[in-house]
């Protein structure tokens, strides 16, 4: 089962469905920015990628950017606002939080690992935290499960989040996201979280069950099996052997460098919805707290599908899916080690992942064989209402991703 970008571009989950800063990019112009050859072909138009982008400012986002790829040819621009107060323009270069497209940079460490023999992906997960997950669990969860979703963990953040965790019930309130503003949380707390909750399901079973319990697991592998900060590792062995000079870890609550103000709606329960761009983002660790550029993210998806950043049969594996479950509970979608396929009609499958975390939403997208490549980012998220039964209503919104998706990859294709 292949996920559907018409389907993807709704409602976001109720989370994510966080070393020493890199060098801030330099001031963007708005505006076309076409490289790598003098004319538009018909794979990549850049009027008709402009005109998609700005459907979907008008569509309701404040701000949204973008950068699409094919071969050496370039396109990157930007549409709408980063700041509703000042009405200060959002621009191509802006960093952005990207959510849960750390997993990917999460899972290519833990297979570079396994490729050094430090790590085996079907070993039981207590062999190497033993202390962290004893008794049973340690010894049925394996290093796999936890990288596509098959532990049967379940998810921390409705503990962490605990205003949110009746949503959509009327009891349920945006509380908590202003409680954990400025909260320090470690690892080990919300793993507790995440191990004290009841199962999501039997270890191993499919369909899997979306959680980030288990990408916070896999860094304290990385470090129990490097001897350093997860962070660390993944900024000396992912990040700079990629070459992206505007990825990195958090070191404070703010965004280094320029970058738009970030806009939580959560379903219409925040109204208007609120900037959470200043924000401790320990609540996700090794599960979605980088901050990239939609550049970067390009030519670091580029660099792992043409085998910069792990070893062909190492990107094999983690193309290997299985179904799992989102964190609504009940949209399905095939999940590898860190990466996601993702279907548009009439164009293949796509690889690369999503994300979101409080006020930012970001899509990085790669053609198989990383020829073809676009990376979006926006900052406004959740921004679908719930009807009276508790579905998420259609937003104009949507369409309009769902449209410049399928440009942006397919071009003028049929």
């Amino acid at each position: 089962m292949k996920t559907r970008l018409v389907a993807l571009a709704g409602a976001a989950a109720l989370g994510i469905g966080a070393v020493t800063a890199a060098v801030a990019p330099g001031p963007h112009r708005s505006g076309t920015a076409l490289a790598g050859g003098t004319s538009p072909s018909a794979g990549l138009d850049p009027a008709k990628l402009k005109s998609g982008l700005d459907a979907v400012h008008r569509a309701g986002t404040p701000g949204v950017f973008a950068e699409v790829r094919d071969g050496a040819r370039v396109w990157r621009d930007a549409s709408g606002v980063a700041d509703l107060r000042t009405g200060r323009p959002v621009t191509p270069g802006m960093r952005q939080r990207v959510g849960s497209i750390t997993k990917t940079f999460t899972a290519a460490a833990i297979m570079q690992q396994v490729e050094r023999g430090r790590i085996r992906l079907d070993a039981p997960i207590g062999d190497y935290l033993p202390t962290l997950v004893p008794g049973e669990r340690g010894r049925k969860i394996t290093v796999r499960m936890l990288l596509n979703h098959t532990s049967g963990l379940p998810e921390y953040l409705p503990y962490a989040f605990p205003s949110l965790r009746d949503f959509p019930a009327p009891s349920a309130s945006g509380r908590s996201l202003d409680d954990n503003r400025f909260r320090r949380f470690s690892p080990a707390e919300l793993i507790g979280m995440g191990l004290d909750a009841p199962a999501a399901s039997r270890p191993g079973s499919v369909p899997g069950v979306y959680s980030n319990t288990n990408y916070l697991l896999l860094g304290r592998l990385l470090e129990r099996v490097t001897g350093t900060r997860a962070e660390t590792y993944i900024t000396r062995n992912v990040i700079r052997r990629a070459g992206l000079r505007h990825t990195a870890f958090p070191t404070g609550t703010r965004v280094r460098g320029p970058h738009p103000r970030m806009y939580e709606a959560f379903y219409g329960m925040i109204d208007p919805p609120r900037d959470y761009s200043v924000y401790d983002m320990s609540w996700v660790w090794m599960g979605a707290d980088l901050i990239s550029t939609t550049a970067d993210l390009d030519r670091f998806y580029r660099r792992l599908f043409t085998g910069g950043i792990v070893s062909r049969s190492s990107l094999a594996q983690m193309r290997r899916t299985v179904p799992v479950i989102g964190q609504d509970g009940q949209s399905r979608f095939d999940y590898g080690l860190g990466l996601r396929p993702f279907q548009i009609p009439g164009c293949g499958t796509l690889w690369g992942h999503d994300g979101t975390v409080w006020g930012a939403q970001t899509m990085s997208l790669t053609s198989a064989d990383g020829r073809r490549q676009m990376s979006l980012a926006m900052n406004l998220v959740r921004w679908n209402r719930f009807d009276a039964s508790g579905k998420p209503q259609p937003h104009p919104i949507d369409g309009a991703l769902a449209s410049f998706y399928r440009q942006a990859m397919c071009g003028n294709a049929p």
